[in-house]
């Protein structure tokens, strides 16, 4: 493995870190939780965020935490899905086709919570007032959130990226087909 400094790969893959913040945000919007801030990409660490309200209940922290997950997988999938078959196959596949597949896996690539979210999400886990559910449901998520984190030093935010962007649509054109 070699090493590349985040801040090369966050400008490389920004369109990921856009739309894993958007995820936050509508998130928040779905939750009925005030959304104070947002800052969608900067060449900073963090390379965007969203200040938001306190939700009122778990299951708001738990959904704005994770909301990245869901969206950049399924935002990934579906731009990369046109061009991943042809290239996938060796095909006549063109510059555009390229494109597209670099931006489905720089989308899918974010979509890992950050440990910021899963700090978030325990500091709710937390709280007397959280039911036992959200505490057995988020307990898991927050342990997994550091997982990927420590396995991106190792390239798996990568790996996930490129298997949602070409694995994934070529799946589904078989059990289509």
């Amino acid at each position: 493995m070699f090493f590349i400094p985040g801040i090369i790969i966050s400008i490389i893959t920004f369109p990921g870190v856009i739309v894993h913040e958007m995820a936050h945000q509508l998130f928040c919007r779905f939750s009925r939780v005030a959304v104070l801030d947002v800052c969608y990409f900067r060449v900073e660490n963090p390379n965007g965020y969203v200040v938001h309200e306190i939700p009122k209940k778990s299951w708001q922290n738990l959904l704005i935490g994770i909301g990245p997950f869901f969206l950049n997988t399924i935002v990934g999938a579906l731009i990369a899905s046109a061009a991943a078959i042809p290239i996938f196959r060796f095909e006549n596949s063109d510059i555009f086709d390229y494109l597209l597949i670099w931006l489905g896996v720089s989308i899918a690539m974010h979509s890992f919570p950050s440990t910021g979210d899963a700090q978030s999400i325990w500091s709710t886990l937390k709280r007397k007032e959280t039911p036992i559910w959200a505490k057995i449901l988020g307990t898991p998520i927050v342990g997994l959130i550091y997982i990927c984190s420590i396995g991106s030093v190792a390239w798996l935010d990568l790996i996930y990226g490129i298997g949602v962007a070409m694995l994934i649509p070529n799946l589904l054109v078989k059990i289509i087909a």
